[in-house]
């Protein structure tokens, strides 16, 4: 049906907004990514720090997307907003790379991850379906994946209002368990030497690498070496902490958006660096930070937890062996409201694309409950293509490089538009302005070069996707006249 007769309702609230920000932003990388940082790094207050910047990047680049946001409180957010300071081009690209990799690439692996810890009720999950070759497997896992990304894409197509409920109750499920998670392993680890002893030599870094012989090899870092690593390895902590734009893209249903936004971009995101922090402090409390491939969970520590999974280890400190099922429990939680979020925001970004005629015609229509439900399931469409692939978890690594690099030309655009637009209406002005944008911009700039040089192949992958766009750019713009 098309949208004559409809139109986007402001139904959302500061804390719905909020709610989207922290719960599309709490997914399933919290309760892994430690290990690989614990790896790359080896050091405990070098971990707390990397954690710490990545939360003062993203609350200073939520606060800059503040001002943004209050000057066009509209469906599509960050791809409008790019679009207002450098052209139809380059909002393309961003669009194109959100549809290609971000958003769909994100929601793929969290349904995947919600799928692996399903399977921890449920085995027959594990079971193989078909395989093709040595390297595709088919299985109950990925099914369900698919499935649970229609459920969602379905629910969502029946009002922004079951979306939003969805969102809420998983978000406040997923914060309780998370505070109890810190508060229990705070209370259980700050009874043994466990914090003491990862803190003894806190400052001293170093790599280690797994060899295909059972070996290790411990590398230690100082000076720039250490500086490429937490460079390189940040890239996880950035990952987990990421989808917090989400919520612009749903500006257009958000209630008095000018002020709304700008507080939910800095609640939600002061909300989820506080507890990541509180996280990393507990994980520190419970388990040692360096351990051997093979042993007990203690002997394994953070850095080889059993298939990176960090969060499980713990609980299985404060809870024994049940404490794996409390784990899988709360990380479907999480992963099933992530997705809820991410499957929501993301369908009114590629509706405004298809309003300027850039997308598909038909996403740029609404349904009979004011809902851009095509858009939405060419999204889902897409999505459940990257879970069968396989590939996502590839998809992830150099699509966060592409989502820096867009993070950098949006908080570009704020000095850009200050100059073109020097009356344009501001409700609210970035914090810290030009300093803190700046700083944004020169710290994320530095963490994009230094993973070109450490992680060429994604990061020049990632380029690749963005600058596959300009010909499909031209394209729609063809088939336009």
């Amino acid at each position: 049906m098309s949208d004559t007769k409809h139109e986007l309702k402001r139904s959302l609230g500061l804390i719905d907004a909020t709610s989207l920000v922290a719960g599309s932003m709490i997914g399933s990388g919290i309760f892994l990514v430690t290990a690989a940082m614990a790896r790359d790094v080896g050091s405990a207050a070098w971990i707390l720090i990397i954690w710490l910047v990545t939360g003062l990047l993203t609350m200073s680049a939520a606060l800059s997307y503040g001002e943004l946001a209050g000057m066009m409180p509209n469906a599509g957010g960050q791809y409008v907003y790019i679009q207002r300071a450098y052209g139809k081009l380059v909002s393309f690209l961003y669009g194109w790379t959100v549809f290609t990799v971000i958003q769909t690439g994100v929601i793929a692996a969290v349904a995947v991850a919600f799928a692996n810890y399903s399977a921890v009720f449920f085995p027959f999950l594990e079971n193989k379906i078909f395989t093709i070759g040595e390297s595709f497997v088919f299985t109950n896992k990925q099914v369900l994946a698919m499935f649970s990304i229609i459920l969602l894409t379905y629910i969502n197509t029946k009002g922004v209002k079951n979306g939003k409920i969805i969102q809420l109750v998983f978000t406040s499920a997923k914060l309780i368990a998370l505070f109890a998670l810190i508060i229990f392993g705070l209370y259980v680890g700050f009874h043994t030497n466990t914090f003491s002893d990862n803190f003894t030599n806190m400052w001293d870094a170093s790599k280690t690498v797994l060899n295909e012989n059972g070996t290790l090899t411990i590398t230690k870092l100082s000076g720039i070496a250490l500086l490429g690593a937490m460079g390189a390895t940040i890239i996880n902590s950035l990952f987990s902490s990421d989808a917090w734009n989400n919520v612009t893209f749903i500006a257009g249903e958000i209630k008095e958006p000018k002020k709304n936004i700008p507080r939910s971009l800095f609640l939600g995101t002061l909300i989820v660096t506080v507890i990541y922090i509180l996280a990393n402090v507990a994980y520190l409390a419970l388990l040692p930070l360096h351990g051997t491939p093979d042993g007990t969970i203690m002997q394994n520590g953070i850095m080889f937890a059993s298939q990176d999974r960090v969060g499980a280890a713990a609980a299985s400190v404060i809870m024994g062996n049940i404490g794996v099922f409390a784990m899988a429990g709360l990380i479907m939680v999480s992963t099933f409201g992530c997705n809820s979020g991410l499957i929501l925001s993301g369908g009114r970004l590629f509706y405004a694309m298809a309003k300027d005629a850039l997308f598909f015609k038909d996403a740029g229509e609404l349904n009979q409950h004011d809902v851009p439900a095509k858009a939405l399931w060419f999204q889902c469409a897409w999505a459940c293509i990257l879970c069968v692939s396989g590939r996502y978890s590839d998809l992830l690594t150099y699509s966060t490089f592409a989502s820096l690099l867009f993070y950098i030309l949006t908080i570009g655009g704020l000095f850009i538009l200050r100059k073109k637009e020097p009356d344009a209406e501001r409700p609210y002005k970035a914090f810290g302005y030009p300093v803190i944008p700046i700083l944004y911009i020169v710290i994320t700039a530095a963490i994009c070069f230094t993973l070109l040089v450490y992680d060429t192949r994604n990061t020049g992958l990632g380029l690749f996707i963005v600058a596959l766009g300009i010909p499909v750019y031209y394209l729609f713009l063809n088939k336009k006249k």
